[in-house]
């Protein structure tokens, strides 16, 4: 398809066009620093969270390859373990149980927000917007790029407690008080804490820069013709995902700064009277409450979830119907289930302390909440299905992970309707089966997700093909592996078996389960192996990977597709494409697809 082919003809000249001779580079030119380092191209930044987002994600894997070696196989001993982490922490090639506990903390920490928060809408976000909804950049590109920065100074923050005498923090990803308050109380309670906390703090403010950008540039950067119903629902997911993280955020940030005054300004927010051993006094605080931390941790905890899955969603729902070449089943009933699922993310927070004293009775209008959730993520997953449904499919590496995507999602959310039975989470809170729900829900559908967006924009990205041999396995190692690791542990946990202790063996209950964490430890490292086979065909498919030849090697009908193979600063060169019908015109009148910039014939049926 030709750009003349593409661009509307109006002549008038918009705020856009404005907008791209000022960035597009004609009046100065870029340096190295400018258009590498401190970017303010959209395409740029995404690209930067991509990269920061696959560090981490290394950083994090290896982290639970280190935990799976010692819960696979606890009597053994690694003499390298030693060699690498020192004998603090491996003393005699066995990982000690401090260091345990703060492998634990930093990998859900790293996974979730830095991984699949940061990664995940920071790339797809910066990425997508503009070029689906046809703006030359983002509302603000230096708030943009400040968002980034904040989310690498954060970065390098949480890195650095790793180096620190006393090491990380080590009381677990959501740092409940008293443990994290008390900087006497562990090791991986002192300056680590202070570290996490710190980078915590300036990750929320990337995520409130970035989220108010995305927000502002959907709602007022469309161009001429683009509704919002004729968005796709990539866009649509983001733009959620920004309002959840707006408003739920805060209260995080809120919880943080009065968890540094309790360690280090004398107040008892979360501090009652509690006696410490180590010290043997009783502390002078009276009158605070751990539960309250709880309380406002799950307040954006419960939203945080919905922050990681609706992105994914977004992109599978796109990949979908671009690889079934039919139109997406429900476009109205999709957006719908978006938006009752960001209402009743705000509604579910308290189901995650059911065994905290909670009142019964509001303990049941939590279950009630929480299970309703269910009916607008069972829209979505019927209308997956029901796309798919009798479709010409393409089964190319994205469009794999879009279906293990689902199956991921359909797999774990079922394991999430026993949980949210408060009578049933009293046996089953903090044991193994709480690890595997969130991990398959949550966790794998979300790396998937990402994985199935890289896949499939990669070539807009850089202009190039990722190698489909190298992906063809690692979907497929990485789909099997992940049931293989996480399914077993369903029946660890209906057996009692507790969370977050680092040997089982001499536990007569659970050492039943000694070659079943074998196994779930062999292949975890199995899994975190291929994902260095992803890494390596990334980074080899941006400089050797076959070129990119035409404007749309999917047949897709989103504008995105109509914008140069590698679009420059400010993305389309003269006028921005006008739009003329929604995003998902597949298989219509004959036609294979159709774009969004197309005028609607007047023999055309419209949608």
């Amino acid at each position: 398809m030709s750009n003349a082919a593409t661009l509307h003809g109006h002549s008038e000249v918009t705020t856009h066009d404005v907008h791209h001779d000022d960035h597009g580079g004609h009046h100065h030119k870029e340096t190295f620093i400018t258009k590498y380092v401190f970017s303010q191209d959209h395409k740029m930044i995404a690209r930067q969270f991509l990269i920061t987002g696959m560090v981490w994600a290394i950083l994090g894997g290896l982290m639970s390859v280190l935990f799976r070696l010692q819960l696979g196989y606890p009597d053994t001993h690694f003499a390298f373990l030693e060699d690498i982490l020192g004998s603090k922490w491996a003393k005699g090639g066995q990982i000690q149980p401090e260091f345990y506990y703060a492998l634990v903390t930093m990998h859900g920490t790293v996974l979730v927000f830095f991984v699949l928060t940061g990664g995940l809408s920071g790339t797809f976000a910066n990425f997508l917007i503009p070029l689906q909804i046809g703006a030359r950049d983002m509302a603000s590109p230096f708030l943009n790029m400040l968002s980034y920065w904040f989310f690498f100074l954060a970065s390098v923050v949480m890195i650095s407690s790793l180096f620190i005498e006393t090491g990380p923090a080590s009381g677990g990803w959501t740092s409940y008080p008293p443990l994290s308050a008390l900087g006497d109380a562990s090791e991986g309670s002192k300056a680590g804490m202070d570290f996490w906390l710190i980078a915590m703090a300036l990750f929320v403010v990337s995520s409130l820069l970035g989220g108010l950008n995305y927000i502002s540039t959907i709602l007022n950067l469309r161009t001429k013709g683009m509704s919002m119903t004729r968005l796709p629902l990539t866009i649509w997911a983001l733009f959620f995902t920004a309002i959840l993280g707006v408003l739920s955020f805060p209260v995080l940030l809120s919880g943080f700064i009065l968890l540094l005054f309790d360690r280090h300004g004398g107040t008892s927010f979360y501090l009652s009277d509690i006696f410490v051993a180590s010290t043997q006094k009783a502390l002078p605080n009276e009158g605070g409450s751990a539960i309250l931390y709880q309380h406002l941790f799950w307040f954006l905890g419960h939203p945080e979830v919905y922050i990681i899955i609706l992105p994914a969603m977004g992109l599978v729902s796109e990949v979908m119907s671009v690889n079934a070449r039919k139109p997406i089943f429900g476009y109205m009933a999709m957006v719908g289930s978006l938006f009752a699922i960001t209402v009743l993310a705000f509604l579910v927070w308290a189901h995650h302390m059911f065994v905290t004293g909670l009142n019964p009775f509001l303990g049941s209008v939590f279950v009630l909440l929480t299970l309703l959730i269910a009916v607008p993520s069972a829209i979505k997953v019927f209308n997956w299905l029901t796309t798919l449904w009798r479709g010409n499919i393409r089964f190319t590496p994205a469009m794999l992970f879009a279906i293990g995507f689902v199956s991921m999602f359909i797999s774990g959310g079922l394991t999430g309707i026993f949980l949210g039975n408060s009578t049933l989470d009293i046996q089953l809170h903090d044991t193994y089966f709480v690890i595997a729900h969130f991990h398959i829900v949550m966790g794998v559908s979300g790396i998937l997700g990402m994985f199935c967006g890289i896949y499939h924009w990669f070539p807009k990205m850089y202009g190039r093909y990722l190698n489909n041999t190298m992906a063809y396995i690692h979907f497929w190692v990485t789909f099997i592996g992940a049931y293989l690791i996480f399914w077993p542990m369903h029946y660890e946990g209906l057996a009692g078996m507790p969370r977050r202790y680092l040997d089982y063996s001499n536990w007569l209950s659970f050492n039943q389960f000694g070659g079943l964490n074998q196994f779930i430890s062999t292949v975890a490292m199995v899994v975190f192996a291929v994902q260095l086979l992803f890494v390596f065909n990334f980074f080899y498919s941006i400089f050797k990977g076959r070129r990119v030849m035409t404007q749309n090697p999917w047949g897709a009908t989103t504008l995105e597709w109509t914008a140069p193979i590698r679009p420059g600063h400010g993305n389309w060169p003269g006028e921005i494409p006008e739009v003329h019908r929604w995003a998902y015109d597949y298989a219509k009148d004959g036609r294979e697809f159709i774009p969004q910039t197309e005028p609607i014939g007047s023999n055309e049926s419209t949608h």
